[in-house]
C-alpha cells in the first residue's frame, strides 16, 4: 500500500531530477553538478510531468475511498491541504510553460545561473571538494545553459524586453563575481587532498564557462537587444492571469489590488501626518511649522533621515539592531526565537537589481546551514548626491524596521519556522505572498507590542515604510495596466509617500522586472490582518465573552487592535508561521477549518 506520504517522495523526487537547483534549494545535493534542462524538449518534459503529477494527486480522495490506487486511506486534513499545495505548484508550473518568460526576458537567464552557482558557494553543507566537484559541473554546463537561452530568446510573439536585456548586460558581471568566488574558495582550500584533484578541473571549468558567458553577452548585445522592442509592462491580460498564481486566488483582479491600496493610501498619509505635527517641535526646533501637511511631515522625515551611518557601517547597524529586537522578543515573550545561523552581508551583484534587501533562507534538509540577510550597498559608479540619498532612505530608524523586516521576526525566523514544519511540502514549496505579507505585518506586531517605546520618529518611519507597500501595489498594478510613465511613478513615490529619489528610481526599475511581486506586501500583510482578525473572533467567542465576535472590529491597520478575551499573541504567532509556508487561502483553512 502506498502512503500519501511515499507519494510525496515520490513527487519530490522526480521533481528534483527534472530541476536540479530546485533540489539543491531544498538542501537536497544529489543533483549539484547539473542544470535543469531549459531546451524547448526538456521544458515540454517538465510540462509533461505537472501533468501526470495533476491527473494523480486530482484522482487521490476517490481513489484512496475504493481502493482502485492502492492508496492506504482517505487523506486526513492536514494531507489534503498539503494535496491541494502540491496541485496548486503544479498548475504553477503549466502556467509558466505557457508564459514564456525566458522567451521574452533577459535576466530569467541571469538569475537562473546565478541560483544554480551561489548556493554550492555560499553554504557549507559538504566538504570543500564535494561542492568543487559540483561546481566544476554547473560551470561546464553553462555552454549548455547559453546555448538554451539563444534558442529561447525571442522564439514566441511576445517581443522581447529591451528593458531586460540591458539590464541583464549590466548583470552578467554578477555571474563572473561567483566564478572568482569559486576560483578563490578552491585557492584557499588548495591543501585539502580532494580539492588538490580539483584545481585544474575547477580552472578549465572557469574558462569555458567565462567564455560562455561572454558568447551570451555578445548574442544580447549584437542579437537580441537591436530586435529587442517591448519595455517590460506585462499588459491587462498578462498581468491579471499573473496576479491569480501569485496569489494561489482566483477571484484576485488588478482592480481589487488596486482599490484595497488606495483605500489605505489616504489613512496612512493621514496618520503621518498627525505624528508629524506632533514630532514638529521636537525634531525640527526653531523652525517655523509649515501650514500644509505634505511639507510638515517632510520636514520631519528629513530630520529623522539625517540620522544613518555611513555606507561602509549599513551592515554592523543591522546587526547591532538584531540584537535589540531579539532581547526585545525575549523579553515581551513575543514569539520564540531561534538559534540556526544567520549570516548579514552585502547583497550577491546578479541580484542587486531586485531588492535593497533580501533574505536567503537554507531548504529544509539543509540543517544546520546559514541563511543571509542580504543588503544592496550604493553603486559603485553612483554620484555622491545618489549615494546620500540612499542613506537617508537607509537611515537607522529605517534599518530598525528593515532589520524586523528581514531578519527577527520576518523572514529569517519565518524561514526556520518553516524548515521545522511537520509538513516536507510546505517547507520545500514556498509562498512569497505569505512570506512578505508576514513580514509587513510582524513588523506593525512588534511597535504595536512596544518596540518603538516612546518613539515616534519610529512609528513615523513604520508608517511611511507601510505606505511603501501600499504605493508599491498601486504601481504594480499602474505601470502593467495603466501604462503609468515613469515620472507618474517617481512623483508617487516621491510625493505621495514621501521616499528618496534614489529608492523610487530604483523601484520603478524593480516594478517592471517583478510583475505581480511588488503587490505581495500589502496583500499578503492585509491577509495577515484578517486571520488575525478572526482568530480574535473566535477566541472572544471561546472565552465566554458576552459580545462575542463583536469584541474584534473589522480590520484596521492603523493601530491595530487592543485587548481581546481569551487571545494568546505569541500562540497566535507561532501558529501562523509554524503551518509552514502556505498561500494565504490554505493557510486559513489550516488555521481556521
Amino acid at each position: 500500500m502506498t502512503t500519501f506520504s511515499g507519494l510525496v517522495d515520490e513527487l519530490l523526487a522526480d521533481s528534483f531530477r527534472l530541476d536540479p537547483l530546485e533540489a539543491t534549494n531544498a538542501g537536497v545535493h544529489d543533483h549539484d553538478a547539473r542544470w535543469p534542462d531549459w531546451t524547448r524538449r526538456g521544458a515540454e518534459e517538465r510540462l509533461d510531468a505537472a501533468n501526470a503529477w495533476t491527473a494523480r494527486l486530482e484522482a487521490l480522495d476517490a481513489d484512496a475511498r475504493d481502493g482502485t490506487a492502492g492508496v492506504e486511506a482517505s487523506l486526513t486534513a492536514e494531507e489534503a491541504i498539503d494535496r491541494d499545495r502540491l496541485l496548486l505548484t503544479m498548475t504553477d508550473r503549466r502556467y509558466e510553460a505557457r508564459s514564456g518568460d525566458d522567451t521574452w526576458d533577459p535576466m530569467t537567464w541571469i538569475y537562473r545561473l546565478g541560483d544554480g552557482l551561489f548556493t554550492l558557494l555560499a553554504r557549507d553543507f559538504a566538504p570543500p571538494a564535494d561542492r568543487l566537484a559540483s561546481f566544476a559541473g554547473r560551470l561546464e554546463g553553462i555552454p549548455g545553459v547559453v546555448g538554451a537561452a539563444k534558442e529561447r530568446l525571442g522564439s514566441t510573439d511576445v517581443p522581447v524586453s529591451r528593458f531586460h536585456t540591458d539590464v541583464g548586460l549590466r548583470n552578467i558581471a554578477g555571474i563572473e563575481d561567483l566564478i572568482a568566488e569559486g576560483l578563490a574558495l578552491a585557492g584557499a582550500h588548495a591543501a585539502e587532498p580532494g580539492v588538490t584533484a580539483l584545481e585544474d578541473r575547477v580552472a578549465a571549468a572557469a574558462v569555458t564557462a567565462r567564455a560562455a558567458l561572454a558568447d551570451f553577452r555578445d548574442h544580447l548585445r549584437r542579437v537580441v537587444l537591436p530586435a529587442a522592442e517591448g519595455e517590460g509592462r506585462l499588459g491587462q491580460d498578462r498581468f491579471a492571469e499573473r496576479l491569480v498564481h501569485t496569489f494561489s486566488d482566483p477571484t484576485m483582479t488588478p482592480e481589487r489590488v488596486l482599490a484595497a491600496a488606495e483605500s489605505q493610501y489616504d489613512v496612512v498619509r493621514a496618520e503621518m501626518v498627525r505624528l508629524a505635527r506632533d514630532l514638529w517641535s521636537s525634531w525640527c526646533a526653531g523652525q517655523p511649522e509649515p501650514s500644509d501637511d505634505e511639507s510638515a511631515v517632510r520636514g520631519v522625515l528629513a530630520a529623522v533621515s539625517q540620522d544613518h551611518p555611513p555606507a561602509a557601517d549599513l551592515l554592523q547597524a543591522c546587526r547591532d539592531e538584531l540584537v535589540r529586537i531579539e532581547a526585545f522578543c525575549r523579553a515581551r515573550n513575543v514569539i520564540g526565537l531561534a538559534d540556526e545561523p544567520l549570516e548579514i552581508q552585502w547583497t550577491p551583484r546578479f541580484l542587486r537589481n531586485f531588492a535593497g534587501a533580501m533574505l536567503h533562507s537554507p531548504g529544509p534538509f539543509d540543517h544546520g546551514q546559514k541563511a543571509f540577510f542580504s543588503i544592496t550597498p550604493p553603486g559603485e559608479d553612483w554620484p555622491q548626491d545618489r549615494v546620500e540619498s540612499m542613506l537617508r532612505e537607509h537611515n537607522r530608524r529605517q534599518l530598525a524596521l528593515l532589520t524586523i523586516h528581514e531578519a527577527v521576526p520576518g523572514h529569517y525566523l519565518e524561514g526556520v519556522y518553516t524548515n521545522r514544519a511537520p509538513s516536507i511540502v510546505r517547507s520545500v514549496y514556498r509562498d512569497g505572498t505569505f512570506a512578505e505579507g508576514w513580514a509587513v505585518y510582524v513588523t506593525q506586531v512588534m511597535l504595536d507590542r512596544g518596540y518603538a517605546g516612546d518613539d515616534g520618529a519610529l512609528w513615523l518611519a513604520h508608517w511611511k515604510y507601510y505606505l511603501r507597500a501600499i504605493v508599491n501595489a498601486m504601481i504594480d498594478v499602474r505601470i502593467h495596466t495603466r501604462e503609468m510613465t515613469h515620472d507618474e511613478a517617481i512623483d508617487l513615490m516621491t510625493r505621495g509617500a514621501f521616499q528618496e529619489e534614489a529608492e523610487a528610481r530604483g523601484k520603478y526599475d524593480r516594478a517592471r522586472l517583478s510583475s505581480t511581486q511588488l503587490s505581495t506586501y500589502f496583500i499578503g500583510s492585509k491577509g495577515m490582518w484578517d486571520l488575525e482578525a478572526a482568530a480574535r473572533r473566535r477566541a472572544a467567542i471561546a472565552s465566554g465573552d458576552p459580545r462575542g465576535a463583536a469584541a474584534v472590529p473589522t480590520p484596521a491597520v492603523v493601530g491595530g487592535y487592543g485587548e481581546t478575551p481569551g487571545f494568546d499573541g505569541r500562540s497566535h504567532l507561532e501558529s501562523v508561521i509554524g503551518q509552514g509556508n502556505l498561500p494565504l487561502p490554505l493557510l486559513r483553512r489550516a488555521l481556521l477549518g
